[in-house]
Formats: C-alpha cells, sequence, structure tokens
C-alpha cells in the first residue's frame, strides 16, 4: 500500500492510506516477497480500517479484571476481546494474573518525574488498568541462498506473531466517543456569547415587519378591526381596575403589557383622519377615547415610578419595556401629530423611541461583527456566499445611548436603513447557525494518539489492591464511537435536516402593503415575553446541546471565547469619548465666532464716530497687505520717507579662514 504524506494516524504512519493495491496473479509471474507481502498488509490493512472506523476502540466483551485470590498487589484479567483505536484486534484466551506492583515500579522507573506517586506509601493512590497491542518476531528459518550481492546473514524470522502486554498508567484515559456538540461549539463558539447575539437577533426580528410597514407607508392608516375593539375595552378596564399607587414587580410587568394593548388600539385610531375617526366612534363605541387616554396616562405615571431593574432584570426586555412606557405616555395618552412613524410602529404594538434605537444600531454592529469573527475562524462552512452577504450589509452608524428625549424624531431614512440591516443580519445569523447544526450530521474522523485500551481504575492502599471498577471503560459501540455515542438522536437529527438542510437560502422579504386603503397589520404579541421560537432549527438546536441521561459532554474546544463584541463595545465608548470632544469644540468655535460678531460690531461703532479724516485713515490701514516677516514695512504716503542708513556688517572670521585651519582662543577680555 502506498501511503500519502498528511495526516497522523496510529504510529505515526498517516490515518488513511493513499490506495490500498493488492496483488494481481497470473500464469508464469516470477513472485517475490514483495508480492506476497502486499497480499498480506492489504488485507490486514482491510479489517484494521474496518474495525477502527465502523466499531471504534474500545472492549468487545469479557477482559473483566478481578481481585486475585491471594490478598496483594495482583489482579486477575479474564478471557475476552478488544479494538484498539488503530482498529487491532487484542484476544485474551486464558485467564492471566497481573502483577500490579512490578508494573507501577516499571512506570516510575520509564516516566522519571510522574505524578501518580509511589504505590507503597500511607495515602491510597488510583491508577489505571491498560492493555497494549504487541507485535513479536517468531519462528526465524535460514535463507536458500540467492544471487544477491548482500544475502540476509543467519536465521531471519518467518511469522509475525500478534499479542498484547498489559500496562499501569495515571487513571486518565481518551473517550473516543464523538459528541455532536463539540463540532457545533467549534463553530459557534462561546456558547453565552452566541446566546447573546441570538436574543439580540430575536429581539429584531420582532420589529422587522413594524419598521418596515411603517417606514414604507409613514402617511398610511393602520387598518382598526374588531379585535382592536375588543383588545381596547378589556385592556381600558383592566388599567382603571389596576389600583392606585406604585406597583410590585409581577404587577407591573402585567400592567405594562396592557398599557402597550390599550396604546395600541388608541394608535390605530389616531392614524384616522376625523372623518373616520367618527366613523370608527359610531362603529366600536369609542366615545370614551379621551377617558382612556387619562386611564393610559395616569398608568404610565404608575409604572414610571417602579424600579425597571427590578421589574425587568433581563436588558433587552427592560428598554423595550422602557419604550412601551414612554412612547405611550409622549405619543398617545397626549397625541402627537408631529410623530408619524411612532405612532404607526405604536399601533402594531411595537413602540420605538430614541434610546431603544440607539440600542438596535448597537445590536446590529454587534451582530455584524460576531458573525464575521466567526466566520474568519471556522474552517469548512458550507454557505460559500454567507462572508461577502455580511460584509457587505450597510450598518447604520452607532450611536451612544441618549438620555430619553420624547423632542426627538425618527426619520424615514434611518428607519429605513435600521429595517434593511436587521433583515439581512438577522437573515445571516440563522444561515450560520444552520450551517453549523446540519454539518453536525457528518462526524470527523480523529486520529488516536494513545492506542492502549483501559480495561479497569485500580484503587491502591499502600502496595496492596484494594478496589477495581471496570464499569466506566469505554466498550465497542454498534455503529462505532461516531455514531454510537449519539443514535438515539440521531433519527430526531435527520427528520429535522430534511427541513432545515439543502433549502433554498433564506431571504428576508418585507410584508406586502395594498396599494390603498386602510393598510391590514396584526398586533405583535408576546413582545414582552420571553422570545423562544420552536421551528426545526430551534429545535436542532435544542437536541445538540441538551445531553441526554449518560451522553458524554462536549470536548473542551480552543479559541471558544469570542472577543469581538467587547472590541466593539470599547470602540463605542471611544467613539463616544470622541464625540463628546466634537461637540466641546464645536461650542468653542461657536463662542470665537459670538466673540468675533461682538468685535465686528464694535469696530463698526468706532468707525462711526471716528472724524472722516481717521475713518479713512482706518481704511487704508484695514487694506494694507501682511508684511512678510523680516522684510521693512513700507512708508505711507503722507508721511515723510526718511532713508535710514544700514549699520556696517559686522565682520566675522569662520575658523577655517587661519592658516592651520584652527580657532585662535579669544583673549581674557575678549568675547568669543
Amino acid at each position: 500500500m502506498s501511503k500519502p504524506d498528511c495526516g497522523c494516524g496510529c504510529g505515526g504512519s498517516p490515518a488513511f492510506p493513499a490506495a490500498f493495491v493488492r496483488p494481481r496473479f497470473f500464469a508464469g509471474q516470477l513472485l517475490t516477497e514483495d508480492d506476497l507481502s502486499l497480499l498480506t498488509d492489504y488485507v490486514a490493512g482491510k479489517d484494521r480500517l474496518h474495525n477502527r472506523m465502523l466499531s471504534g476502540p474500545g472492549v468487545v466483551c469479557g477482559l473483566e479484571v478481578t481481585c486475585d485470590s491471594c490478598a496483594g498487589g495482583t489482579v486477575s484479567v479474564h478471557p475476552g476481546h478488544a479494538l484498539d483505536c488503530c482498529g487491532n484486534d487484542i484476544v485474551l484466551s486464558c485467564k492471566e494474573k497481573v502483577d500490579v506492583q512490578a508494573l507501577v515500579r516499571e512506570l516510575r522507573v520509564s516516566s522519571p518525574g510522574v505524578s501518580c506517586g509511589d504505590p507503597c506509601d500511607d495515602d491510597q493512590r488510583h491508577y489505571g488498568l491498560f492493555v497494549r497491542y504487541e507485535e513479536s518476531m517468531a519462528d526465524p528459518v535460514s535463507p536458500f541462498a540467492t544471487e544477491e550481492p548482500c544475502p540476509a546473514p543467519g536465521c531471519v524470522p518467518s511469522r509475525v506473531q500478534e499479542g498484547f502486554r498489559f500496562v499501569v498508567k495515571c487513571d486518565t484515559a481518551d473517550d473516543h466517543r464523538y459528541n455532536p456538540a463539540t463540532k457545533l461549539l467549534a463553530q459557534i463558539g462561546d456558547k453565552d456569547g452566541y446566546e447573546r447575539v441570538r436574543l439580540l437577533s430575536r429581539r429584531l426580528e420582532r420589529y422587522l415587519d413594524p419598521m418596515s410597514v411603517a417606514g414604507s407607508s409613514s402617511t398610511r392608516t393602520i387598518r382598526f378591526d374588531d379585535a382592536d375593539a375588543v383588545r381596547y375595552a378589556d385592556n381600558l378596564r383592566l388599567l382603571r381596575d389596576g389600583g392606585e399607587g406604585v406597583p410590585q414587580p409581577p404587577v407591573a410587568r402585567q400592567q405594562t403589557e396592557y398599557v402597550r394593548a390599550l396604546a395600541s388600539a388608541i394608535a390605530r385610531y389616531d392614524t384616522y383622519d376625523a372623518a373616520g375617526q367618527q366613523d370608527l366612534q359610531a362603529k366600536h363605541d369609542l366615545g370614551e377615547i379621551d377617558t382612556a387616554r387619562q386611564v393610559l396616562g395616569a398608568a404610565c405615571d404608575r409604572l414610571a415610578g417602579a424600579n425597571p431593574e427590578e421589574v425587568w432584570p433581563e436588558p433587552a426586555h427592560r428598554a423595550v419595556a422602557l419604550a412601551v412606557v414612554a412612547e405611550a405616555r409622549n405619543r398617545v395618552a397626549t397625541a402627537d401629530p408631529d410623530a408619524p412613524l411612532e405612532v404607526r410602529l405604536l399601533a402594531q404594538g411595537t413602540p420605538l423611541d430614541n434610546v431603544l434605537e440607539a440600542e438596535f444600531r448597537g445590536d446590529l454592529v454587534r451582530i455584524r461583527e460576531w458573525l464575521l469573527g466567526r466566520l474568519d475562524r471556522v474552517a469548512g462552512v458550507a454557505d460559500c456566499g454567507l462572508h461577502d452577504d455580511v460584509r457587505k450589509v450597510a450598518v447604520p452608524q452607532p450611536l451612544p445611548i441618549p438620555e430619553p428625549d420624547p423632542a426627538q424624531r425618527l426619520g424615514l431614512a434611518g428607519l429605513g436603513l435600521l429595517a434593511d440591516a436587521a433583515g439581512k443580519l438577522t437573515t445571516c445569523v440563522r444561515r450560520f447557525v444552520t450551517d453549523a447544526a446540519c454539518s453536525t450530521l457528518n462526524p470527523p474522523c480523529v486520529d488516536c494518539a494513545d492506542d492502549d485500551v483501559l480495561l479497569a481504575h485500580l484503587e491502591l492502599d499502600g502496595c496492596d489492591v484494594v478496589r477495581v471498577c471496570s464499569a466506566t471503560r469505554e466498550q465497542v459501540l454498534p455503529g462505532g464511537s461516531a455514531y454510537g455515542e449519539w443514535l438515539p438522536k440521531l433519527y430526531q437529527l435527520r427528520h429535522l435536516a430534511e427541513q432545515v438542510c439543502c433549502q433554498p437560502t433564506p431571504v428576508y422579504e418585507p410584508p406586502g402593503v395594498p396599494a390603498s386603503g386602510p393598510i391590514p397589520r396584526p398586533y405583535v404579541p408576546g413582545l414582552l415575553e420571553p422570545w423562544r421560537q420552536r421551528g426545526p432549527l430551534e429545535q436542532m438546536w435544542d437536541l445538540l446541546v441538551t445531553p441526554a441521561p449518560g451522553e458524554t459532554v462536549p470536548k473542551p474546544v480552543r479559541d471558544q471565547v469570542y472577543t469581538v463584541p467587547a472590541e466593539v463595545t470599547d470602540s463605542l465608548q471611544e467613539m463616544t469619548a470622541l464625540r463628546g470632544q466634537v461637540s466641546d469644540l464645536i461650542a468653542t468655535v461657536e463662542a470665537l465666532r459670538g466673540q468675533l460678531d461682538t468685535a465686528r460690531e464694535q469696530v463698526s461703532k468706532v468707525r462711526e464716530e471716528l472724524p472722516d479724516r481717521l475713518s479713512d485713515r482706518l481704511s487704508e490701514l484695514e487694506s494694507v497687505p501682511t508684511a512678510e516677516p523680516g522684510s521693512e514695512p513700507e512708508p505711507a504716503d503722507d508721511e515723510e520717507q526718511t532713508v535710514k542708513p544700514k549699520p556696517p556688517p559686522r565682520r566675522t572670521r569662520s575658523s577655517s579662514s587661519r592658516s592651520g585651519g584652527a580657532a585662535r582662543k579669544p583673549r581674557s577680555g575678549e568675547t568669543s
């Protein structure tokens, strides 16, 4: 078999052969030892590959380890069969007694400084008993004389005997089982960091359709139907019965939802003109609309007195809840006809104030940088155009988080850019997670660095073995070590993969708006509740990251901690500081301009008070060009021109003018 130069497998050999080559025999062929060796290598290589990939390492059967009948430092290993990670068969046909004390001494001699400790001290020590595949040469024979110039001297072994030996090592062993979350987390990165990005992405998804509708039709009416009338009446009654004083956190959360629902209904009413409002009052009995505004304002005042951090521990929900109260009080409790975008967003149940808008801008920057950072770190992404699509997204300029200001208005262009970037980036997040989840269905081939098979854990007290435990050793699993660990999940994941993987690339499409008439827009439910989704992708994620009973935990992956969001936060803080400095400079320039205007006014007053002759002279002085540095000023026409004689030039002697090239030292009393 020819061997490739890539990959490291068993014993330093490649993990996979370049190609399996078997001999072909024909009549009259001269057979050599190379032909026959190739035949044995082909058969043995195929068997080991199948054992390694289809079965995996571990104990097939037997090989129980028990205490020896005679007390001391020996144990008994019963017959059995095992496979190491290179695919070698280890067969123990008879019961054998193993001297653990001798193996521990051998470990300490062969591994200086090993931290397992001395087996014959007062402390209890823990070791692992392993079996190792070994080959030995046997049955030497003397070869016949050949015509080769360098024949083999003496006898040559004619057999390769497969065997084993027992070894004792520190109580650690590699677990070759494959947990699908290992590969998933290697691509996603830090789980907590991704959960934060997913939370922000879901918050933006709640606002996608309302922002698109409000931005595309800022002067259109949002339809008020029977469901809105029911929501208006029910929440008005609930807020009237809400009591007085600052509510407690559970009650405050409920009343915030009542405020959002009532404000949405009144905001829909406000999008109609006067004639349309009269029709709505007659059709849906909205005669108490002014009273409803007062009740809404009183509820907002009560909620404003509550501690938002206690009511909404999650910052993402807290910002939305604060926007609900602020926008309901500023746009609906007191009608605001000058904020059409804010009113139409509130009519759909998704209020957006200046604070939440600044947070959305920062969230888009964070999501984009997280995606680019993960795509730069992850190899083997199957969505080939994802990186370019993320890079091309135009993210609105991030802003420092401002103080709440009802005078601030949303701009039509800014809202459109915000909705466009949010639609593209939230779709890219789903594409990236879909690609990562689907790739877990293809477990990687793991190279084995340690081909010893663990048989039991041994506990020694002094020089005596006091306890043997074989229950946690690695077993050969049906389907191999790659699939056998999570075989119960595999069928569910394949069913979900048919709905998620290999589908057309998702693209966000804004909702359609009719050409005329009121726009039918549903009220967004559950805006203040946990934003959970139960689609096929979310089911795949939960199934992969939630360990089943007895399932191994994911292996630690290097460079899982993602730091770009912190870097983005630092950049935003630096930008905030720079903006503050720019504001100070602008204020200074404005002050200087004011002082300059004052000086000009004073000069004008002085010019008016001066006689005509002095006024003309002042104009001449102002029109005189500035003299160059070092030049003599030109005299005025009406002044007497006096030519002053120039002083004679001062003579100097250079050091090189004297003979010998040396400078004369100044005498006493002379200046140098």
